[in-house]
């Protein structure tokens, strides 16, 4: 259930109290999300006596509602969830994000609703068309400033992407806005929020105007949507912060006489990054698996960190009897990896069986002994194994209706250590975005909360254990050196010559950028999993499979 925040006391004369609705809403079901957006209006204005309640951009339709926007039937859709809304008798008034048709062009749209009917409406003057954003493809720009009159409160609307860039803010101040509302779906990661402060403290100094920032919550596919909503006075001070990752109703009064000044209430604590960086892994999970109707996961524990790490993830996001692990052991499963999963396993409570691969390896290779003959052993054997694994996982998966979570971190996604239809085989992957220098970090930050992964699984080199006393190491640079390399190459564009002179050795960059580009086609068919950065592999990073680009320019 969303949390509601402690409503402030009303010693002081108030002019306005908004509340902040900084909610989960389901991409697509129009019909229920106007029915949440209802119910929280009403406990708004029971609980906290609002006068004006503040939704995420498009609400209506959840974000991003993608190709969903192309359907003959969604203008009928919002049609009917606007007429339920404006039915519904609600004593607030409503600030709603809503996908709206004028003149044969579709709108990102702010809409005012306030006694029963629609007061004002605004339109997305820069809908956005870059990384995961292709708001072009569906949206026309807006073009004219709206400031509407709330209880005696100038308020200017404008909508997201609109508050990054110059000119409708600007506009709206200068129009007599006293306060600016932004309506937000503005992805997490990594450091979104310290650059979201910053732009909000210069955009209100600068405008002398309050500006209220409410931010969408949640998990849709990659995305993780923070919350994070924030008040800033016009001057340019931070006056109430709401928490990150938090469904919740969040009451906020602003004193209107010669500057609409919010009241200021106490600062949160600073997160931790890998605090952070957990708290989106696990909502994405969560989210991905719930609102998708999963029942349950079904994962590899190998010993290993990444599934140590995913296993805690997993846990933490739908609860231990949500959750199975499935060691599959073959001869070069190391005695302490067998016992360090059940460890796992019984520290997070988990259902935990294991499967030798054995029996299946050998018959699959009994198979294939004529086409081998006179061939050496290769990867092509350690594949095998990894693909008898992707095959049993699934077995369970169809069985059960459990989903599989996979294990790989980004990392392995991008010089492609691993296996097509073996590792990589599975629904979704909590990791995909997170390199394995954070996933250390982050799993000895799981362990400061409660002791779930033990200390070797954290120390031990890193090994796949699909041959005789194999370590990563002997395949990659050392993760250390490997993620500082694509960190510049995959996240900030570096060519290999310039991570060169950045001081990395000629063979370790040309070894990595070399696996990146060759690998195109493994990740176009692995699983979809959280994006934490701001160049995650998938909508962020759109490379083609077949291409002469040489990697040194």
């Amino acid at each position: 259930m969303p949390q509601e925040s402690e409503t402030p006391s009303r010693t002081t004369p108030v002019n306005l109290r908004v509340v902040i609705a900084q909610l989960d809403f389901l991409v697509g079901d129009i019909p229920g999300n106007a029915r949440d957006i209802i119910a929280a209006v009403r406990t708004a204005q029971r609980v906290h006596n609002a006068d004006l309640v503040v939704f995420p951009e498009l609400c209506l339709t959840g974000y991003p509602p993608e190709d969903l926007l192309l359907r003959p039937s969604l203008d009928v859709r919002v049609r009917e969830a606007l007429d339920e809304l404006m039915a519904a008798d609600l004593g607030a008034a409503m600030v709603i994000g809503v996908p709206l048709r004028e003149r044969g062009l579709l709108y990102n749209a702010a809409v005012v609703i306030d006694g029963g009917r629609i007061t004002a409406r605004y339109h997305k003057q820069f809908p956005p068309n870059y990384k995961v954003f292709d708001e072009k493809r569906y949206f026309a720009s807006g073009r004219e400033p709206c400031v509407v009159d709330i209880r005696g409160v100038a308020v200017g609307l404008t909508v997201c992407e609109d508050i990054w860039s110059d000119g409708p803010l600007e506009a709206a101040a200068g129009a007599g806005a006293q306060l600016v509302v932004n309506l937000n779906a503005s992805p997490y990661d990594i450091d979104k929020q310290a650059r979201r402060k910053a732009l909000l403290e210069r955009k209100a100094r600068e405008n002398q105007v309050t500006v209220l920032y409410a931010n969408l919550v949640g998990g849709q596919d990659e995305l993780v949507f923070d919350g994070g909503s924030m008040v800033y006075d016009h001057a340019g001070g931070l006056a109430v912060e709401v928490p990150q990752f938090a469904e919740g109703l969040y009451p906020v009064d602003f004193i209107n006489e010669h500057h609409c000044q919010p009241v200021i209430q106490p600062p949160l604590q600073e997160p931790s990054l890998e605090a952070n960086i957990y708290s989106a892994l696990v909502l994405g999970v969560r989210d991905y698996v719930n609102k998708n109707g999963f029942k349950s996961v079904v994962m590899g524990l190998s010993g290993g960190i990444d599934s140590a790490l995913t296993l805690a993830i997993a846990v933490d996001a739908l609860g231990a009897d949500r959750v199975r692990a499935i060691m599959m052991p073959f001869r070069y499963t190391a005695d302490m990896s067998l016992e360090d999963a059940e460890e796992e396993a019984r520290l997070l409570g988990v259902e935990y069986n294991v499967y030798s691969i054995e029996p299946m390896y050998d018959a699959f290779m009994s198979t294939l002994a004529e086409p081998f003959e006179g061939t050496e052993p290769d990867t092509t054997e350690e594949n095998l194994q990894a693909r008898i694994r992707g095959v049993i996982l699934m077995a369970l998966s169809n069985k059960f209706g459990s989903m599989v979570l996979t294990t790989g971190n980004k990392s392995e996604m991008a010089v492609g250590y691993s296996t097509l239809y073996g590792d990589m085989a599975g629904g979704f992957d909590a990791l995909k975005d997170v390199p394995k220098t954070m996933v250390v970090e982050l799993s000895r930050y799981r362990n400061t909360r409660s002791r779930v992964i033990p200390e070797r699984v954290i120390s031990r080199p890193p090994s796949a254990e699909l041959a005789p006393d194999q370590q990563d190491r002997d395949s990659l640079p050392e993760y250390d050196v490997l993620d500082q390399i694509l960190n510049l190459y995959v996240e900030r564009d570096y060519s290999a010559e310039a991570i060169i002179a950045e001081g990395f050795e000629r063979a370790d960059v040309e070894r990595a950028t070399r696996l990146v580009d060759v690998n195109e086609y493994k990740r176009r068919q692995a699983p979809i999993g959280i994006r934490i950065t701001e160049r995650g592999f998938g909508k962020d990073r759109r490379y083609p499979i077949t291409n002469g680009w040489k990697i040194g320019k």
